[in-house]
């Protein structure tokens, strides 16, 4: 295979990967059916293979075209960010960002730090994507990853912010009707709000617990941050929240905070090629110091 093979083909195929047929293809990215049907061909016939079985039910993919996938899917990746990154070169900071974060940090945490951006840089734009995902800026899915944990790829700029606790928690209405547990091991007879499935982050909290837990342990389960924190606030039951987030609702006490402590490492980072990138770097700057105050 000789012949050099244009991004349009690649994104043809992928929408048709995405979407399901050649219509619904062409409708998502502005084109007409027939063209797409031509990307196609030509598409198998370059590489020599099949990718779709064609049927009166429509288009089916074949192994080889699901061994694409995920190559095209990054392809698509690195150009939304070489979009991105031309759109932030001009005068001033302007352009759009993508910030990937967790759930709970992404609702609870960056809006008041993304209304500073939006007053000191109006002609910035944020794509926010909820997603905890390691390979999120290595793939180009995101310009902008806050983790909570220690980035170990050495292709990323990284900022550590500190330590964001986390302790158990409970709403004054439920420690009324409930009592209030004196020992970990008194958590075991209390409703307890956990995880559904388990997680690197869950075998390092279990670590510090004396009990061995699993999520039978709990009455309610959600892989959610945002709804254990809904549930807590609720009244539901008893679970495990972050101190900065906790304290600002008066109705939260936080339970045996002598016997259980857990802390993670908080970082920003980003692409190394992003560093030039006006427009990247002041809203790296600006979690930065939105996420300290919030630390603080």
């Amino acid at each position: 295979m000789n012949e050099n093979i244009g991004w349009e083909l690649y994104r043809s195929f992928l929408s048709v990967m995405q979407e399901g047929s050649l219509s619904a293809a062409a409708r998502s990215l502005g084109s007409t059916q027939p063209t797409i049907g031509r990307h196609i061909a030509e598409l198998e016939r370059v590489l020599n293979i099949t990718l779709f079985i064609r049927t009166q039910g429509g288009l089916i993919p074949t192994e080889s075209a699901n061994t694409l996938l995920l190559p095209a899917s990054e392809m698509a990746s690195i150009a939304a960010a070489m979009e991105r990154v031309a759109r932030s070169q001009g005068d001033g900071i302007q352009g759009s960002v993508r910030v990937t974060t967790s759930d709970v940090i992404a609702i609870e945490v960056l809006p008041r730090i993304f209304a500073d951006i939006a007053e000191k840089f109006p002609q910035v734009n944020i794509e926010l994507v909820l997603s905890d995902k390691v390979q999120d800026l290595l793939n180009r899915e995101a310009d902008i990853a806050i983790r909570l944990f220690r980035p170990k790829q050495t292709q990323l700029v990284a900022r550590r912010i500190g330590n964001i606790e986390v302790g158990f928690f409970a709403h004054k209405t439920y420690l009324q009707k409930h009592g209030t547990p004196v020992t970990l091991a008194d958590l075991e007879q209390h409703r307890l709000i956990g995880f559904d499935r388990l997680t690197d982050y869950i075998r390092s909290v279990a670590k510090t617990l004396p009990f061995p837990i699993d999520k039978n342990n709990f009455s309610f389960r959600t892989d959610s941050n945002v709804a254990q924190l809904a549930l807590i606030r609720a009244g539901v039951g008893i679970g495990i929240c972050q101190i900065g987030l906790a304290k600002q609702d008066d109705n939260l006490v936080r339970l045996l905070a002598d016997d259980f402590c857990f802390e993670m490492d908080a970082w920003v980072t980003m692409h190394e090629d992003l560093r030039k990138s006006p427009v990247c770097k002041a809203v790296f700057d600006e979690l930065v110091i939105g996420l300290l105050s919030y630390l603080d």
